[in-house]
C-alpha cells in the first residue's frame, strides 16, 4: 500500500489556492509572461499555460511537509510553463517552493539547494553572453538569479535565523533548570546543616540529663526520687536515640559524625576579628540583651557569617556594619555593606548564599530580605532578616522594621 500524503498545512492550502486563483485571473485577462512568436512558447495556445499552473498548485500544498517532492515536481512545472506562453503566478509559486525546500527541507539540502540554484545563476548569466555576444543576455542571468538563487538564499538566512532562536532558546531553559538545580540543592544542603547543627547542640544536654540521671541512681535517695530520676533517664536516653535516628535521614554522606559546639553570638567578635584579618573594615552594633533561643542565635550567626563572606567576595571598599537589635519578641539582623559592581555575568547557581540565609529565616518563622539600596553614605547593599524568639509565630513586616 502507497504512503498516505501527511495533510498540508492551512498555510499551505492558502497559498496554493491564491497561487491558483491568481494565476486564472491573469489567464482570463489574457496576461502572458511571452509572445505567441516567442521561441519557447512551442505550444502558442491559451488553456496550455493552466497546466503548469494546476500542477504548481498542487506543489504548494506540499512545500512544508514534502518540500523536496514538490521542489522537484514543481521544476518539471517550471520546465512545461516555458514550452507555453507562460504565467506570471506559476513563476512566483516556484520561487515560493525553491524558499520552502531550504527553510523546511533537510539541512542537507539547505546546504545544497543554494550553491545550485547560484552555479545556475553563473550558468544562466554566462552562456547567453558567450553565445550570442549581447549584453541583453544578462537580464536573462538577472532573472535566473531572481527566481531561483534569491529565494533558496532567503530561506537560508531565516533558516539560519530559526534555528539560532531554537538553539538559544534552548540554552536558556538548560540554564533556569540548572539554576533551578543549584537553588534545591542549596536549600537542601542548608537543611542538612542545620539539622546537624541542632542535633549536635540538643545532644549535648540530653547527653548531660543521661549521666546525671544516671550518678543520681546510684545514690541511695528515696524511692520516689529514684523513680523519677529512673523516667527521666529513660526518656532522655530514648529521646536521644530516637533525634539521632530521624535527623540522620537529613544528614550527608560526607562522614562527619562526630559532635561540634553549635556556634552563638558570643563568638562573633572572633567572626569579625577573621573578617578584619581579611581586609575587611567591619563593625558590631549589638543591642540583643540576654541569651536568646538557641537555634535564634545559630540562626544570627550563619546569617551574619555568610554575608560577611559574600562582603568580602563582592563589596566595594568601604566599611561593613553589623546591627543586632533585639524588638518586640524578635531578633533583627542588618548588614549593610558598600555596594560592588554586580552587573557582570553570573553562572548559574550563583546566590546559593542567600538561598541558605533565607531557608534559615523561613523555617523559624522569620523574614529575609536583600538588596541594593540608597543611604547617605552612597550605595550600599544591605541583608535583613527578622527572627521570632517565640517559635512558630512569623514576625510582621512592622516588627521587622
Amino acid at each position: 500500500m502507497a504512503p498516505r500524503l501527511p495533510r498540508p498545512h492551512r498555510d499551505d492550502v492558502r497559498i496554493a489556492v491564491g497561487g491558483l486563483l491568481g494565476g486564472l485571473c491573469l489567464w482570463g485577462v489574457g496576461l502572458y509572461s511571452r509572445t505567441a512568436d516567442d521561441a519557447l512558447a512551442r505550444v502558442d495556445q491559451g488553456w496550455a499555460v493552466l497546466v503548469p499552473l494546476a500542477v504548481m498548485s498542487g506543489c504548494e500544498l506540499l512545500r512544508r511537509s514534502r518540500p523536496r517532492t514538490a521542489l522537484l515536481t514543481g521544476t518539471l512545472a517550471l520546465v512545461g510553463d516555458l514550452l507555453t506562453r507562460g504565467n506570471l503566478a506559476t513563476v512566483v509559486m516556484f520561487t515560493d517552493l525553491v524558499y520552502a525546500a531550504v527553510l523546511y527541507g533537510s539541512p542537507g539540502s539547505a546546504r545544497r539547494i543554494p550553491r545550485i540554484t547560484g552555479l545556475v545563476t553563473v550558468i544562466a548569466t554566462v552562456w547567453p553572453v558567450a553565445a550570442w555576444h549581447r549584453a541583453e543576455g544578462l537580464l536573462i542571468g538577472a532573472f535566473t538569479g531572481l527566481v531561483t538563487f534569491t529565494p533558496a538564499a532567503t530561506g537560508w538566512i531565516v533558516r539560519n535565523h530559526r534555528d539560532t532562536a531554537d538553539a538559544e532558546r534552548l540554552r536558556a531553559e538548560q540554564t533556569a533548570l540548572l539554576a533551578e538545580i543549584d537553588r534545591t540543592q542549596a536549600v537542601t544542603a542548608e537543611r542538612a546543616r542545620m539539622a546537624r547543627e541542632l542535633h549536635d547542640m540538643v545532644a549535648n544536654h540530653l547527653s548531660a540529663i543521661a549521666i546525671h540521671s544516671t550518678a543520681a541512681l546510684s545514690l541511695d535517695d528515696p524511692r520516689t526520687s529514684q523513680d523519677a530520676l529512673a523516667v527521666i533517664r529513660e526518656n532522655s536516653v530514648e529521646g536521644l536515640a530516637e533525634m539521632r535516628r530521624l535527623i540522620g535521614i537529613l544528614r550527608d554522606d560526607s562522614g562527619d559524625r562526630e559532635p561540634a559546639a553549635a556556634p552563638t553570638l558570643d563568638g562573633l567578635e572572633a567572626l569579625l576579628a577573621g573578617a578584619r584579618t581579611n581586609g575587611l573594615d567591619v563593625t558590631l552594633e549589638a543591642a540583643h540583651g540576654e541569651r536568646l533561643p538557641a537555634p535564634v542565635e545559630l540562626a544570627a550567626y550563619r546569617i551574619v557569617q555568610e554575608s560577611l563572606t559574600n562582603a568580602l567576595k563582592h563589596a566595594a571598599p568601604g566599611r561593613v556594619t553589623v546591627a543586632l537589635i533585639r524588638a518586640d519578641d524578635a531578633l533583627t539582623v542588618r548588614i549593610t555593606s558598600p555596594y560592588g559592581d554586580r552587573d557582570g555575568p553570573r553562572a548559574p547557581g550563583s546566590g546559593a548564599g542567600l538561598v541558605g540565609m533565607r531557608e534559615r529565616a523561613t523555617l523559624l518563622g522569620g523574614t529575609f530580605e536583600a538588596g541594593p539600596g540608597d543611604s547617605p553614605a552612597g550605595r550600599t547593599w544591605t541583608v535583613r532578616a527578622a527572627l521570632p524568639l517565640t517559635r512558630g509565630e512569623p514576625v510582621t513586616r512592622g516588627e521587622e522594621a
